[in-house]
């Protein structure tokens, strides 16, 4: 980890869904940091909540109550024009599903997030970053699923982010595939820099953070400072 200065702080983080007569509470008063340069897994089961927490701060949702400040801003109070623009200049996103373009090559689909971008790396460069170089005139439909992965990763760092946000990005890959994908995250954090979030079921990727954050039922339950980060390929699924 780099230093310990936050990239993103929340406090009071509460996130309500109305259903009819019904309230569910997604987040319930969750108060969490991301420290500069840091890899941090998100460890929960599904409905715990973590997910509603990674859009926040993301960006892509905002809470029902609490704030998230970034750079001396508070989310929660920008507009929708503020929120793009956060994201646009700020934020990386990785998903499970891959959503590249079909009709452009793997150059092509990272090259679009370069074109908006206040000072990319080329699209070959992120791609390299990601063990794809090689592959950078194939379509989406002449890779392999973890390597259409990749090509979304290469995609979300091209921009330069200060912060990168996975969701389950592992979550449709085997174990040998989704290692490739965990390691181009890894390598991402630990050569940019970059702030980086991973949001799992799976308790084994946690070996690879330097902390786990653990939640359930809308809350953090417990958080844990690894000693000694894991590489990805030393990690038993």
């Amino acid at each position: 980890m780099a230093d310990r200065t936050p990239t993103l702080q929340a406090r009071g983080l509460t996130k309500t869904y109305a259903t009819g007569d019904v309230t569910v509470t997604a987040l319930g008063g969750v108060d969490i940091e991301l420290f500069a340069g840091e890899l941090v897994v998100l460890l929960g089961p599904s409905g715990s909540g973590k997910s509603t927490l990674l859009n926040i701060l993301g960006g892509l949702d905002r809470p029902s109550q609490g704030s998230v400040m970034f750079q001396g801003r508070d989310l929660a109070a920008m507009d929708d024009a503020g929120l793009t623009a956060y994201r646009r200049d700020h934020v990386g996103f990785v998903f499970q599903f891959y959503n590249l373009v079909a009709s452009l090559t793997a150059a092509e689909n990272v090259e679009l997030v370069t074109e908006i971008a206040a000072q990319p790396m080329a699209a070959g460069d992120a791609l390299d970053l990601v063990g794809l170089d090689a592959r950078k005139h194939h379509f989406p439909a002449e890779l392999s699923g973890g390597e259409q992965q990749r090509v979304a990763i290469a995609r979300a760092i091209a921009k330069r982010p200060d912060i990168l946000m996975c969701d389950e990005p592992t979550g449709a890959l085997d174990s040998k595939t989704g290692t490739l994908v965990l390691d181009a995250i890894d390598r991402t954090n630990r050569e940019l820099g970059t702030t980086t979030a991973v949001i799992t079921h799976n308790a084994a990727i946690a070996d690879m953070a330097d902390r786990v954050i653990i939640i359930g039922d809308g809350r953090i339950q417990d958080v844990r400072t690894v000693t000694l980060r894991k590489p990805p390929a030393e990690i038993s699924w």
